[in-house]
């Protein structure tokens, strides 16, 4: 079985804790500590702590997202505590080093993140007192200049984000297994499927009214999902997913993980030219820092409509080559593609949609 791990939130959190811990005089240097995930319960392990002086202390967890393919894997994560008299608020969150920060100069620690420092921090803080925990990432500079951290306003750093401490591990073999089986209950109700690129798929489908009973999650396993649906019966699937994953199928890259192939700027910009763009806006696009800030250059010079109507129609066509090619198989395939606030960019449905 795959091995799940935790987000970058929860080691953050129990590092904060552990090192708050010390401060007590009663309490020996945690090996562990136990975290409150809302609504499990876990015990993360505690890499080094210390006491610096009767105020404050440091502790240092290691990242460890499971089976994830994930840059910040044993990344340490340092939390440094310091008591202060009671202020407006019981605990008070800063960005060290590393952490990144918005555009306004707050600390990038995102909702989910800022419950769970509440919910394991606040049952320990004295009614005289407020907490100071500064988050400190040595690496967090480095590991962002691998990311698109800087195009959607989190600077200097990571961010602590996500909607749940737990790290599926989506990229691993064994995911994809229960990707396939999910697939195969599904289509014995309806041979007409919908694929949904991650959450924000969901969100998608589920706001254009898409049955439930006919959605199927893929991870980045499109291609290996599309032959599964062939194989198994389907009639049509529909492909529903952000455009800068989606896009990759019109490069014939059928495992959409970064981690594997991603040539979206290089895909966009030939559509480009396809729907005779001129050279500035080819640039434009392989300068972009996203595939969304590309999408936008594009609109710009009012080739959206063409561009992706375009990469829709080679997405589809992409698609129904390849389940015929390993499953010997005809399905009929449509596209929606839309932007990274959940917009509808394009669609081209197969006639069953």
């Amino acid at each position: 079985m795959a091995k799940t791990g935790y987000t970058l939130p929860v080691f953050a959190v129990a590092a904060a804790k552990a090192a708050l811990m010390v401060l007590s005089p009663s309490t020996e240097a945690p090996k562990t500590v136990t975290l409150d995930l809302i609504p499990e319960s876990i015990e993360i392990p505690i890499h080094q702590v210390a006491q610096l002086d009767t105020t404050s202390a440091l502790a240092i967890t290691l990242s460890d997202p499971g089976d994830n393919l994930d840059l910040t894997r044993n990344t340490p994560i340092w939390a440094w505590v310091k008591w202060t008299p009671r202020q407006t608020q019981p605990l008070i969150l800063e960005a060290g080093e590393g952490l990144g920060k918005t555009q306004t100069g707050e600390p990038a620690i995102y909702h989910y993140a800022r419950q769970l420092f509440e919910r394991n921090l606040f049952p320990l803080i004295p009614e005289d007192k407020t907490l100071v925990v500064s988050i400190i990432l040595p690496e967090g500079r480095q590991l962002a200049s691998r990311t698109s951290n800087a195009a959607f306003g989190i600077l200097e750093g990571l961010a602590l984000l996500g909607t749940s401490g737990i790290s599926q591990p989506l990229s691993s073999a064994d995911h994809l297994d229960e990707f396939r089986q999910n697939l195969q209950l599904k289509v014995k109700n309806s041979p007409h499927l919908t694929f949904c690129l991650g959450n924000n798929g969901l969100v998608v489908a589920q706001r254009l009214g898409i049955p439930e009973s006919s959605i199927v999650q893929t991870g980045n396993w499109i291609g290996a999902l599309l032959v599964e649906a062939g194989l198994r019966g389907a009639e049509s699937v529909l492909l529903l997913g952000y455009q800068g994953k989606l896009i990759k199928l019109a490069g014939g890259i059928f495992n959409t993980s970064s981690h594997i192939a991603d040539a979206k700027l290089e895909i966009l910009s030939a559509a480009v030219v396809q729907a005779g763009g001129d050279l500035e806006t080819v640039e434009a696009v392989l300068n972009a820092k996203t595939a969304d800030a590309a999408y936008f250059e594009i609109k710009a010079r009012g080739l959206a409509e063409l561009v992706f109507n375009n990469l829709a129609e080679k997405i589809s066509l992409n698609a129904k080559n390849y389940v015929k090619k390993y499953a010997d198989t005809s399905l009929e395939m449509g596209t929606i593609l839309f932007d990274r606030q959940g917009e509808i960019i394009t669609q081209k449905q197969p006639c069953r949609w």
